[in-house]
């Protein structure tokens, strides 16, 4: 939270707060022990602690999230733009993986189990898969107070207004009735 010593500062798009006006309050968030909920399309749900939740983050380069995940949910493919992502599992089995880019598009991917860490490259596509039929949690730190998220088929099947389907028809090699259904969808 760079505590400032005179007039109002941004710092990476936050206000420095004045160090007489900082209070225990900035540095703190409850609720982390609480699942989220998974009754969604996905089967998952992110619980970010970041910048926007804890202001003394500001500054520092981290922030976390918790992600719940019900039987065979999916953290679908995203990308952090500003952020390395290290994962760990506290129950469950997850599938994880990530892409490199263009130039090699090699995938790497490993079963996590409690207690296992993965690292998420800087701005690469990666996902969590429950591969287990039971629910699954995992902490991830990631080195921004702001990382960013960019879910892959969201941006591009939901963007707004929506990308012309003749150029999605022809970046995946998918017949146009797909794509508009697609689009339809998100």
């Amino acid at each position: 939270m760079a505590l400032n010593r005179g007039t109002a500062a941004f710092v990476n798009g936050k206000v420095c707060k004045d160090p007489k006006l900082a209070k225990a309050d900035d540095f703190y968030f409850g609720g982390l022990n609480i699942a989220g909920n998974t009754k969604n399309l996905q089967g998952s749900n992110v619980t970010t602690v970041n910048v926007d939740q804890i202001p003394g983050l500001n500054t520092l380069g981290i922030s976390l999230v918790r992600i719940d995940y019900a039987p065979y949910g999916q953290n679908p493919p995203h990308t952090h733009p500003r952020a390395t992502e290290i994962l760990v599992v506290l129950e469950g089995t997850l599938y994880v993986g990530f892409v490199t880019s263009n130039t090699e598009n090699r995938l790497f991917t490993k079963v996590l189990n409690k207690g296992d860490v993965f690292v998420f490259p800087v701005g690469l596509i990666h996902f969590q898969f429950n591969v287990g039929k039971t629910n699954a949690i995992a902490i991830a730190g990631l080195s921004s107070q702001n990382a960013g998220v960019i879910t892959i088929a969201n941006a591009v099947f939901g963007s707004n207004p929506p990308i012309n389907p003749d150029v999605l028809t022809k970046a995946f090699q998918l017949d146009k009735n797909v794509v508009q259904h697609l689009q339809k969808l998100f």
